[in-house]
C-alpha cells in the first residue's frame, strides 16, 4: 500500500512509498482502510521534534475509514463498519480511567511508541501515537475506534478524531463555559475554530478571536466570533468589552510563552487560562508567586478536550446533524497523499482551517 514515511526528525520531505505493509491486527486490534485523514499542527510538531516521535514513522492521527479485519477480542466490529479514530484510547483499568479521566490514560499511546505498526520494505516503522493515518491502511487498538453511522461523510468523521473534539471539548468539558461568559481564543486554525464554535454552543456572550494573520479574522467571525483582533490588541479589547475587567476565559491554542502571557493578561482577576495547544518541552513561562496569588487566576490544561470519545463523538455528530456545529465548513482543502509536504507548509496560512487527505472512497 501507499504511505508517507518520515525517515528522520526534521525532514521537510516525506517519502511517498508504495511498498509499505501494515502489521496486524493482533488480539484486540482492528485493521482499517483510511478514507480521510485530517492534517493537524501536531503532525508538524512530531515531524519537527516538538513532540516525541520514534522514526522511521508514518505520521497522522486524525482519521476515519472502514473496518477491513478484526483481531481476537474485537469482534463487536465487523468488516465494512464505518469508524472514526480516537488517537488517545483509554484502557478502562488504570487509576486515571477509574477516576473518570480517560483523556489522561497513557496505556495504549505508550504502547504505540514502543511497537512498530508498519514495514517499509524490510524496515519496521512506527505510527504516530500508535496510529499512522498518512497511509492507505492502519491498525489500531479496538479502543481507538468509534463506530459511526454509514451516512456520516468520512471527512466529517475524521475531524472528530482530534481537532474538533479538542477545541469544542476545551470549552464545554474542561472550562464548562456558561451562558453569558466572555471568552478569547488565541489561534484560529482548526482547533481554534472548533473552540470558537464550542463557545458559541455554550452561549458565551463575547467571543474574541485572536490571530496574527488578519485573514483568519473573517473566518473566525463566520464560525461565531463576535470580535477579532491581533495578539497585541487583545488586552485593550478585552478590557473595553468587559468594563476593564478582562475576559472570563482565554483559550491558548498556540501554547508558546508569548501567547500564554497574552492569555494571562487578557483574563480578569479570578479568570481562567486554558492551555489547549501542545507546546514544546523546552519552552518555559515565568510567573511570580505574588501575581499567582493576588491575581487569583487559574491556569488549567485541556488534553484532548478532556473528552471521552465513545460518548463525545456521538454528541458532536448530534450537534452537526442539528445544524449547530459546522464541520463541513471547516474542511478548507481536500488533498492527495502526495501533497502532504505542501499541506504542512501551509499550516497557519490565512485560508487554511483544516486540510484533509481524501483517498478514493467509492462513495
Amino acid at each position: 500500500m501507499r504511505a508517507a514515511v518520515l525517515h528522520a526528525i526534521g525532514d521537510e520531505k516525506f517519502d511517498i512509498r508504495d511498498d509499505v505493509t501494515v502489521l496486524g491486527p493482533g488480539p484486540g486490534e482492528v485493521r482499517i482502510r483510511v478514507r480521510a485523514a485530517g492534517i493537524c499542527h501536531s503532525d508538524l510538531s512530531a515531524r519537527d521534534g516538538g513532540l516525541p516521535q520514534p522514526v522511521p514513522a508514518v505520521l497522522g492521527h486524525e482519521a476515519a475509514g472502514d473496518v477491513l479485519e478484526v483481531g481476537e477480542g474485537a469482534e463487536d466490529l465487523a468488516p465494512g463498519d464505518r469508524v472514526t479514530v480516537n488517537w488517545l484510547p483509554a484502557c478502562g483499568a488504570c487509576a486515571a480511567c477509574r477516576r473518570g479521566e480517560p483523556y489522561l490514560c497513557m496505556a495504549h499511546v505508550m504502547a504505540g511508541y514502543a511497537m512498530p505498526r508498519f514495514m517499509v520494505g524490510d524496515t519496521p516503522a512506527f505510527g504516530m501515537v500508535g496510529c499512522g493515518a498518512f497511509a492507505e491502511e492502519m491498525v489500531v487498538h479496538r479502543a481507538g475506534l468509534v463506530k459511526i453511522a454509514p451516512d456520516v461523510p468520512y471527512e466529517v468523521a475524521a475531524l472528530l478524531g482530534c481537532g474538533v473534539t479538542t477545541g469544542v471539548g476545551a470549552v464545554v468539558n474542561t472550562a464548562a463555559v456558561r451562558p453569558g461568559d466572555t471568552v478569547a481564543v488565541i489561534g484560529c486554525g482548526g482547533v481554534g475554530i472548533a473552540a470558537i464554535q464550542g463557545a458559541r454552543l455554550a452561549g458565551a456572550a463575547v467571543i474574541v478571536a485572536v490571530d496574527t494573520v488578519a485573514a483568519k479574522h473573517d473566518l473566525a467571525r463566520r464560525f461565531g466570533a463576535t470580535h477579532a483582533v491581533t495578539p497585541d490588541g487583545l488586552s485593550d479589547l478585552s478590557a473595553e468589552l468587559t468594563d476593564g475587567e478582562g475576559v472570563d476565559y482565554a483559550f491558548d491554542v498556540v501554547a508558546v510563552p508569548a501567547t500564554l502571557r497574552t492569555a494571562w493578561t487578557a483574563v480578569r482577576r479570578g479568570g481562567t487560562v486554558v492551555v489547549v495547544g501542545a507546546g514544546r518541552a523546552e519552552h518555559h513561562v515565568e510567573f511570580s508567586p505574588f501575581e499567582l496569588l493576588f491575581e487569583g487566576k487559574r491556569i488549567i490544561p485541556s488534553l484532548y478536550g478532556s473528552a471521552d470519545p465513545p460518548r463525545d463523538f456521538g454528541r458532536l455528530l448530534a450537534l452537526w446533524r442539528a445544524g449547530r456545529l459546522d464541520l463541513e465548513g471547516m474542511v478548507s482543502h481536500r488533498l492527495r497523499l502526495d501533497q502532504l509536504d505542501d499541506a504542512l507548509a501551509a499550516l497557519g496560512r490565512g485560508d487554511v482551517i483544516r486540510q484533509v487527505i481524501v483517498h478514493d472512497t467509492g462513495a
